[in-house]
């Protein structure tokens, strides 16, 4: 029988009253051009592109199942921000062409590598809409399971079907059409019409609205959406696929939802993966109860098939390689954490991987009851499979580490395990991520966004977390030593730390389990604040023995469990050194307190990665942050990192 003591903690000694298309883990994908605004513009350039607002893009284009050309016509609808003699958007330079007009009147245009310059002489509040024809074959490569372009071309060699499919996370978009790339400008609504030979279909985003039979042996499948989507997440996929379609039925929906399938016209495919694809409905219902209901729900899901070794979460439509339980749920979770959340930045793209990759976690925590618990240990063991890396992506030019699965996507859900571990309450758990959901919603998010959600719903401070877990480095190892004195137990907890420079202590609640021959066993939590600790637990009888973190609830190791018949409480404390800033939050100026008096640089970072200041200091120091404005910025000293809020 498990209890669970009440726990009151005083001054020390704290007092406690008693295929390569199936392949396994093909959502931790590798990705290609990654920056924080575009791979290919300069500074200058990114900053025109944000002097207006993209509110809807129309795509009419040709492709086949073929090769991966395209041709066709790009309209961005925008409104001017301030201002404006001219607009700057990207495509290719392979692209060629043929016209650019603006509000339909053909103009002259600059183009400088992926750089197109169009006059548009609008005023503040005016809308104006660029169209481009254009032609060509996109860039291709082979650095990545997914060709590493934007466009690629592939027989599945699993079902022999050839597939023409696009994917453009992060900044491969205008390798194939006219846009701008820039997470924080979603567009209102998208349209997307493709002509195919008529043995193919098409799909794409949102509604399947019309298909035109052209005549000469050619279809155009007319697709509209009409919800914000990111520049990435808009696609298309054509090959000779059967539609085959279901619904989902969640509790509190208005209406069933579809979820259209798009799968490879091979009689043995949709036999072989039907059973799966059923399963979307069922996950559909749950995380409709969790995390709200579906954001597209007026609309539709899906997925086409091509032959890529992994899922990428296109918006309504995901593609998708094969069909497994694990990967279904990784992309369909994206629909809400990546498509309707979407990360800011691409140093927050745990707000879009780490949650769907949670997401997993959930599907078989309530469908698959015990596979849960094989599936965190090893998330946590390829976690520890290294001894450093933070959540947070300091480097964003590294898609590698972008999408890293052992930190990005591993690390990322084990942090979201351990922050429900804290909240230690489901109801409010999961009403804190519909409420992110319902706040965030067609919008952007960072993980501070997601930090201040939780700290605002449940009164809980996880500034330390976010600095130790999300921003900070490694994972801690624990290990006990315990004395029975009478009817008490002292437990000395100790914790060694991987990577101490970046993150010296972890002050994470552990759970210990005690086993009691005659009163059963007891689950106590531990407040943690320093690397050495004594607690008493009070009128728990007699152990046996004792564990750390049973339910694997916290990245960690586990070193000695030892009983010490001579272990009194001695009140000592392992302390590493630490940072102190205050006050914090503040008007700007802060207060840095360092024990150590030696000289040391120190780096002031947005949260987008990029470096406001550098500087060199010793001991105790001042810093003036009221000239960046109110925000969340970081401070890293002596390899350790502090966050610092600036409310003037």
């Amino acid at each position: 029988m498990l209890k669970t003591f009440t726990l009151i903690f005083f001054a020390l000694p704290y007092v406690i009253f008693a295929q390569d298309e199936n392949s396994t883990q093909c959502s931790k994908r590798n990705k290609h051009h990654s920056v924080q605004k575009s791979a290919s513009l300069s500074v200058a350039q990114i900053a025109e592109t944000e002097r207006y607002n993209v509110h809807f893009y129309a795509l009419d284009i040709a492709m086949n199942n073929l090769v991966t050309t395209v041709a066709g016509t790009g309209e961005i609808h925008a409104m001017a921000r301030q201002n404006l003699d001219s607009a700057l958007f990207e495509l290719h330079p392979v692209m060629t062409i043929s016209q650019i007009r603006v509000n339909a009147i053909p103009v002259l245009y600059s183009r400088i590598g992926s750089a197109i310059k169009v006059p548009v002489n609008a005023i503040l509040g005016d809308a104006f809409v660029i169209s481009v024809d254009y032609a060509g074959t996109p860039p291709t490569g082979a650095s990545t399971p997914f060709g590493g372009s934007g466009m690629s071309n592939d027989d599945s060699p699993s079902w022999g079907n050839q597939v023409t499919w696009s994917l453009s996370e992060p900044f491969s978009a205008y390798e194939w059409w006219p846009c701008k790339q820039s997470l924080t400008d979603k567009a209102d609504s998208c349209s997307v019409k493709i002509t195919v030979p008529t043995a193919c279909k098409a799909g794409s985003n949102g509604l399947l609205e019309n298909v035109v039979d052209l005549g000469g042996g050619l279809s155009r499948y007319e697709w509209k959406h009409r919800h914000p989507i990111d520049y990435y997440l808009v696609s298309v996929a054509v090959a000779e696929y059967v539609d085959y379609t279901i619904y989902a039925n969640p509790v509190g929906a208005p209406n069933p939802i579809m979820i259209q399938n798009y799968i490879y016209n091979n009689p043995a495919t949709l036999p072989n993966f039907q059973t799966e694809i059923d399963e979307t409905a069922d996950f559909i219902e749950l995380f409709y109860e969790l995390y709200g209901p579906y954001p597209f729900e007026d609309e539709k899901y899906g997925h086409c098939m091509a032959p890529l070794s992994g899922g990428m979460e296109h918006q309504t439509m995901t593609t998708q390689g094969y069909f497994e339980r694990g990967l279904t749920a990784h992309e369909l979770g994206h629909q809400w954490f990546g498509d309707n959340v979407t990360c800011a930045t691409w140093s927050d793209i745990w707000v879009n991987e780490g949650f769907a990759s949670y997401s997993e976690y959930l599907m078989l925590e309530n469908l698959y009851a015990g596979d849960e618990v094989p599936h965190m240990l090893d998330v946590h063991d390829n976690v520890m499979s290294q001894p450093f890396g933070s959540v947070w992506v300091l480097d964003s030019l590294d898609e590698n580490r972008i999408f890293s699965g052992r930190l990005t996507y591993d690390k990322g859900a084990g942090i979201i395990h351990t922050m429900r571990y804290m909240v230690d309450n489901d109801s409010l758990f999961f009403a804190t991520l519909r409420e992110f959901q319902a706040d965030f919603g067609d919008s952007v998010a960072t993980g501070i966004d997601v930090r201040d959600k939780f700290q605002a719903e449940t009164g809980i401070n996880f500034t330390p977390f976010f600095e130790e877990w999300y921003f900070g480095g490694g994972y801690p190892t624990y290990s006990i030593q315990w004395n029975q004195i009478g009817s008490d137990i002292l437990i000395q907890l100790l914790h060694t730390v991987s990577q101490a420079a970046v993150t010296p202590t972890f002050t994470n609640p552990i759970d210990v389990r005690i086993t009691r021959p005659t009163l059963g066993d007891t689950i106590v939590r531990l407040d943690v604040n320093s690397n050495q600790q004594q607690f008493l637990v009070s009128n728990a009888g007699t152990a046996g023995t004792m564990f750390i973190d049973p339910a694997n609830w916290v990245i960690n190791k586990v070193g000695t469990i030892v009983f010490n018949g001579s272990l009194v409480g001695l009140n000592d404390e392992v302390l590493a050194e630490k940072i102190t800033v205050y006050p914090n939050p503040s008007n700007g100026i802060v207060t840095v307190e360092v024990a150590d008096q030696s000289a040391k640089d120190y780096v002031i970072y947005k949260m987008n990665g990029q470096i406001i200041e550098k500087g060199t200091a010793k001991g105790t120091f001042q810093l003036d942050l009221s000239k960046y404005g109110n925000g969340t910025y970081l401070l890293e000293l002596n390899q350790q990192r502090k966050l610092i809020t600036i409310a003037q």
